[in-house]
C-alpha cells in the first residue's frame, strides 16, 4: 500500500480523477467524508491511497485556499474574467459585481474583451475607454485574443489553478477551446430575444494550461452579493480602499461623511462615476437582501 498526493482535476459520476506525479489517477472518496460531512470538489490537493490489488481511494483533503462557487472549485489563485462586447452586451455594471465579488473571495482577476471583432471601430473605443480606468485601477486588461492567448500561459505560476467566470455566452468554453486544443468543450448560440447565452458547461474540469490549470465551470455566472456585509463593501473596490487612508473619519463609507477622499476623487473625476453608482446600487442590493430580478 503507498501513498500519493496530487490534484483533483474532475470529478466523473462519484469517481474523483487525481493529478499526480505519475499521471492522472481515478479514485473514489472514502465513506469518512459523508460522516464528516465533506466533500472533496475539483482544485482540492489531495492524498490518495493505493493498496496491494492496483485499487485507489482518496483519503484526505490538503488544506484549502479557498472554495467558491456552485459546483465549486477550491483553491483558486486567479480568475480569467471573459466580458463579451456584444452578444451579450458589454455591461460596466456586470463587469463591476464580478470585479467586487472576487475582491471578496480575495482572488486576482484578469480582465479579457471577447467577441472585440464583432463591434464597430467607434462603439469598441467606447469599451476601450472603460476598460482603461480598469486597467489604471490595476487589473490586467486583454482585448487582442493573440496576445492573450500568448500571454496567460506565461502568467498561470507552477500549480495555480486560474478559473474562467463571465456571463453566459460570453464565450469562455470557446475561450478554452482555443488555449487548450484538446478541451473539447461544448459551446452554444445566443438566445437573441434575452440577449444572454445558453449554459453549456455542466461539470468543473481543470485543464493543464501553463505551469498549472485552467477551470472552466458553470458556477460564476451569476454572482450573489448578498452575504458581504454593508459595512466592509467598500473595501472590495479596490481603488475606494486605497483612497480611504485619506479619508477624515476611520471606517468612512464614502457617503455624506465629510471629509471622503472618494467623493473628493469622484468630484475631480479620477473615480468613475460608474463605479460609484454602481457601489451603491450594491449597498441597496445588500441592505435588502435580495438579487436584482433582472440578474436572476
Amino acid at each position: 500500500m503507498k501513498l500519493a498526493q496530487g490534484t483533483v482535476v474532475g470529478l466523473i459520476a462519484g469517481y474523483y480523477d487525481v493529478e499526480t506525479a505519475a499521471g492522472i489517477v481515478r479514485t473514489r472518496a472514502r465513506g469518512v467524508f459523508r460522516q464528516k460531512k465533506q466533500k472533496p470538489a475539483v482544485g482540492d490537493h489531495v492524498e490518495i491511497q493505493i493498496d496491494d490489488k492496483g485499487m485507489s481511494y482518496l483519503v484526505k483533503i490538503l488544506p484549502r485556499i479557498n472554495r467558491i462557487g456552485r459546483p465549486a472549485v477550491a483553491n483558486v489563485s486567479h480568475v480569467l474574467l471573459v466580458i463579451s462586447a456584444v452578444e451579450p452586451d458589454f455591461s460596466v455594471e456586470l463587469l463591476d459585481r464580478f470585479l467586487t465579488f472576487f475582491s471578496w473571495q480575495k482572488v486576482g482577476v484578469t480582465i479579457y474583451l471577447s467577441k472585440a471583432d464583432l463591434l464597430s471601430e467607434a462603439k469598441l473605443n467606447t469599451i476601450k475607454q472603460a476598460l482603461a480606468y480598469y486597467q489604471k485601477i490595476g487589473y490586467p486588461v486583454f482585448i487582442d485574443y493573440h496576445e492573450m492567448q500568448i500571454q496567460i500561459p506565461k502568467m498561470i505560476e507552477k500549480n495555480q489553478i486560474w478559473t474562467l467566470a463571465g456571463q453566459s455566452g460570453a464565450g469562455k468554453s470557446t475561450l478554452l477551446n482555443h488555449l487548450k486544443k484538446d478541451a473539447n468543450q461544448a459551446t452554444s448560440a445566443i438566445s437573441t430575444s434575452l440577449n444572454r447565452g445558453k449554459h453549456t458547461t455542466r461539470k468543473v474540469e481543470l485543464f493543464k494550461l501553463g505551469a498549472g490549470f485552467l477551470a472552466d465551470t458553470p458556477g460564476f455566472s451569476s454572482i450573489d452579493l448578498t452575504p458581504i456585509k454593508l459595512n466592509e463593501l467598500c473595501n472590495y473596490f479596490v481603488e475606494f480602499k486605497k483612497a480611504s487612508i485619506h479619508c477624515k473619519f476611520r471606517g468612512c463609507q464614502h457617503l455624506q461623511e465629510p471629509g471622503c477622499e472618494v467623493k473628493k476623487l469622484l468630484e475631480a473625476g479620477e473615480i468613475l462615476a460608474s463605479r460609484y453608482e454602481d457601489y451603491l446600487a450594491m449597498r441597496t442590493e445588500i441592505s435588502e437582501g435580495r438579487i436584482p430580478e433582472y440578474l436572476k
